[in-house]
């Protein structure tokens, strides 16, 4: 956030100052002590501005260059004593410039700091270290800026202004030093015994940056208690970082606070207020608060809509994203590569990669840039549906207009790929990678992994794995689940509890589908009793319903009916909601029990829990009265499975659940 503003930029560059080494020196160019110390006088006790730098100008093609350096100081320090400080500033930054095509930075300070620090110049000279430092942020050499300040504060001068010091703290902030610009407003604590309301706006910002809420309301409240009024930006600063905690009720209190005292908001503020909503997904008081713009008379930007359609696209209501969209032009706004790329990648989640196309031309026509964020997102989207080709030639389109595929655009394509089975077709996108000094970073090894514990193929799965660590790269969650699963599925459960146990040496939390994995291949390899001691000891994952269906399946498939309904019981008491799929499989099982009451009661709960009866759970029951001789129910089941709005050729689908 730009808190210190350069005031009237512009008139350094219309102010025409020549090069001080760009002169030729005249052969009868004088070089003598007096001469210079006359054009010093001279130069200080001029009448105005313009004499002083006519002077300065006039002198230097018979001055050598060290002393053209003095007598620049000279008109410096008579700019800055008739408090011309922008004349003074450009003049220097005029002089940082020259001198860094022949010195390093560090040198560029030092020789500013010795020739302005000339013992027969002016005192106190407090005032011109401080545009010195300020011409230095200027121009980028904030550690030079710091350099000066601890010179100037540790010889016999007064010290700078509190402004000087806001520009040093504005410096490391805007680079995001935030360690540089504490360590200067602690040793400058003395120096800025009064900060000012820009200090305080540079403090909060930087501690909002570092995610540090408590000490920016600290210095709030101290602000506030000294009197200083905030700003909006300042506002604006907190609301942002109380949003990016998503802290919205402490957001909105902010909110409410800054229009008591007066200050009104800004766009910036609804804005950051908006986008905190959306990103929790608070549908209903992020367009309150869109509404609010209009209300207070404020045009939605660019990004506005751009958080709008975000929101929009990842909360699947593409007809809402484009309906913000086509608002943006009724503003005067035109749709940027960041708006257009939400919209595509929900057409793209939904499966309208048409759509999605149209508006890559659309995009085209405008002459909005179709950059790699764009295509990553469209072969991503033609991956999901299967469409490899599309997605190779996309790949091609990009090389043919110059835009650089990333690690993000190769990993989108590898996936595809390895989802389908296509192993050689990914290792060969790997190579182009490598041909195109890409890295495979770990989400491409996690990818390979997968795919290759997908079609069985373990002893690649594992060359891979043994190839990340090699590399010094972590595998994460994703490559250890696939390998689990992948070992578990090749009846080699030894290995899958090997790799589980490297997991959690690596530090690595085990999400919901690694257990889901471990507790499905222990059932499978009979270990039911281990899989429900994983079941119960996982501290790291609340049970949710793929981890009690899991469960119920494997002690279903086990044979253990009574401990797989105990498990039923305690998913329904928590508040879960089974699917029909689920119910499916403990009715059969309680069918080959014979314990036909529990079948009724599991029918009656499952049409309580508002699930409609599908041909699976018909099937489930013609099969299971046919078991039991119970014939007229069998057929009657079999019967209601023809009635109209059930397709007859799904009536064999009973047949899908294992006997």
């Amino acid at each position: 956030m730009n808190l210190v503003h350069g005031r009237n930029r512009i008139a350094c560059s219309t102010m025409k100052i020549p090069s001080i080494f760009s002169e030729t020196i005249s052969s009868s160019a004088t070089s003598s002590s007096s001469f210079q110390s006359n054009l010093e006088d001279k130069i200080l006790s001029s009448k105005s501005a313009s004499d002083a730098l006519h002077l300065l100008y006039s002198s230097s093609r018979n001055i050598d260059p060290a002393n053209n350096l003095k007598l620049h100081s000279a008109t410096i320090h008579f700019l800055t004593n008739a408090r011309l400080y922008l004349k003074a500033r450009c003049l220097i930054k005029d002089l940082i410039q020259t001198l860094h095509t022949s010195c390093p930075p560090h040198r560029v300070s030092s020789l500013l700091f010795n020739a302005l620090n000339q013992p027969q110049l002016t005192k106190p000279k407090s005032k011109v270290f401080g545009v010195l430092i300020m011409a230095l942020t200027e121009s980028g050499f904030v550690d030079e800026a710091y350099w000066v300040l601890k010179k100037t504060t540790a010889a016999d001068e007064l010290p700078p202004a509190v402004h000087v010091c806001n520009r040093v703290l504005d410096g490391f902030l805007k680079m995001g030093r935030f360690d540089s610009m504490w360590e200067v407003y602690n040793d400058n604590r003395s120096v800025i015994t009064s900060p000012s309301v820009v200090t305080y706006g540079i403090l909060i910002d930087a501690c909002c940056h570092e995610g540090d809420i408590k000490k920016a309301r600290k210095l709030f409240d101290e602000m506030l208690e000294r009197g200083l009024r905030p700003t909006v930006v300042i506002y604006t600063t907190l609301v942002r970082g109380l949003c990016c905690e998503g802290r919205m009720l402490e957001a909105e209190g902010m909110f409410a606070d800054m229009t008591k005292a007066g200050v009104v908001p800004d766009l910036y503020t609804y804005n950051a207020l908006l986008d905190g909503h959306c990103k929790m997904a608070n549908i209903h008081k992020a367009l309150d608060f869109y509404r609010e713009i209009l209300i207070a008379g404020l045009n939605p930007n660019f990004v506005t809509f751009g958080i709008l359609v975000d929101m929009f696209r990842k909360t699947s209501s593409t007809l809402a994203a484009e309906s913000c969209f086509a608002q943006m032009t009724k503003f005067g706004e035109i749709p940027n590569s960041y708006v257009y790329n939400c919209l595509i990648d929900g057409y793209c989640k939904e499966g309208n990669i048409s759509a999605a196309l149209d508006l890559l031309s659309e995009m085209q026509v405008l002459g909005v840039t179709n950059d790699v964020f764009t295509y990553c997102i469209l072969i991503n989207g033609h991956c999901n549906m299967g469409n490899l080709k599309e997605a190779d030639d996309l790949l091609r389109e990009m090389k043919r207009k110059g835009v650089v595929a990333n690690a993000a655009v190769y990993n989108a394509l590898i996936n595809g790929y390895a989802k389908n089975g296509k192993m050689v077709k990914a290792l060969e996108l790997c190579g182009q990678m490598v041909v195109n000094g890409v890295e495979l970073n770990i989400i491409t090894y996690s990818t390979l992994i997968d795919g290759y514990c997908k079609v069985k193929d373990m002893k690649s799965a594992m060359s891979l794995y043994t190839e990340m660590v090699i590399k010094g790269l972590v595998p994460d969650i994703v490559a250890y689940t696939a390998l689990i699963d992948g070992h578990f599925k090749d009846c080699n459960t030894k290995a899958a509890l090997r790799v589980y146990k490297e997991m959690m040496e690596a530090g690595l939390t085990p999400n919901v589908f690694t257990v889901s994995c471990l507790i499905d291949g222990l059932c499978k390899d009979g270990l039911t009793n281990d899989a429900i001691k994983v079941f119960l000891d996982n501290g790291y994952c609340r049970p949710n319903n793929v981890l009690y269906t899991s469960l119920i399946h494997g002690l279903c498939n086990d044979g253990q009916i009574f401990k797989a309904s105990k498990f039923f019981s305690d998913m329904r008491s928590v508040g879960l909601k089974p699917d029909v799929e689920l119910y499916a499989v403990i009715m059969q099982w309680h069918f080959k029990t014979k314990h036909v009451h529990d079948v009724m009661m599991l029918h009656a709960d499952m049409l309580k829990m508002g699930l409609i009866r599908n041909d699976v759970i018909y099937g489930v029951f013609a099969r299971g009265y046919r078991e039991i001789g119970d014939y007229k129910s069998a057929f009657r089941s079999a019967d209601d499975l023809l009635h109209p709005g059930v397709n007859p050729a799904q009536m064999a689908g009973f047949r899908s659940i294992p006997s």
